[in-house]
């Protein structure tokens, strides 16, 4: 197997979506793949903020730093003006303080996947489901940062139970049949994604065909899986797609590509 720095340097186009986590999640942030956005706590507005207003919301959160209203706030104003690490230690020390609060732990999990501290994302969304075991959102983010750590089996454990919960489930049917590539089981990858791609409101999201596109490919069928690409991307990029896709099955190290991002 190639070294990093011995690794040819293949630019991958836009359009190739591959889930590591993650990220929904992940996406991971993130590299992933998945539909959703990371769910926020609804606090008093949804106003972008500006240095200023979060510079004040800061004050007030430090003067009550128990205050988990004030908390959120805070923490949701850092995230509108790209202050991820400083969000991260706001929720850091909510969680802390609200040991028991299913929401905050659910937040801070995957603020973490987010930012690719899956490590840290598995234990406390593990938390986030125990305290509350009827949010799938919390089981698919876990889901995500399992994969990101190469867990697979538990993955997939975590993935069911969020469609136990939220029975086709167009987000967690994507990542799970993206787990199942990342592993290299692109068989059940796609028999899960076409389940997806199968039900009707799969018809406004294209990364579902994008994602069965990338493991058809990866499976060598390139006509069939430019047919699938070309229902959503122009012709010049499922063009770029699939000569992407030859060269990375040229190399002896796809798979470590595919989950190093």
């Amino acid at each position: 197997m190639q070294s990093k720095a011995s690794r040819p340097n293949i630019r991958r186009p836009a359009a190739i979506l591959v889930m590591v986590a993650a990220t929904a999640l992940a996406g991971c942030q993130q590299k992933s793949a998945g539909l959703g956005n990371i769910d926020s706590m609804t606090t008093a507005s949804t106003v972008p903020a500006s240095y200023e207003q979060a510079t004040e919301l800061a004050k007030k959160w430090q003067s009550d730093p128990k205050n988990l209203k004030k908390g959120m706030a805070y923490a949701n104003a850092l995230d509108s003006i790209g202050q991820t690490q400083k969000q991260l230690e706001v929720l850091s020390v909510l969680n802390k303080s609200h040991p028991d609060n299913p929401q905050v732990a659910a937040l801070y999990g995957k603020k973490l996947l987010a930012s690719g501290r899956s490590n840290e994302a598995v234990v406390v969304l593990e938390t986030a489901t125990m305290l509350n075991n009827k949010d799938w959102r919390s089981y698919s983010a876990l889901g995500s940062a399992y994969d990101q750590q190469g867990i697979y089996d538990k993955a997939r454990t975590a993935y069911q139970q969020a469609l136990t919960i939220e029975p086709d489930n167009l987000i967690v049917l994507n990542n799970l049949g993206m787990s199942f590539a990342l592993q290299g089981d692109l068989k059940e990858a796609e028999k899960t994604l076409r389940m997806a791609d199968a039900l009707p409101k799969a018809a406004s999201e294209p990364r579902i065909r994008q994602n069965l596109a990338l493991v058809v490919g990866l499976q060598g069928r390139f006509e069939e899986a430019s047919a699938i690409a070309s229902k959503d991307l122009p012709p010049q990029q499922v063009e770029a797609n699939m000569a992407y896709l030859k060269t990375m099955l040229s190399q002896p190290n796809t798979w470590q590509q595919l989950q190093e991002g």
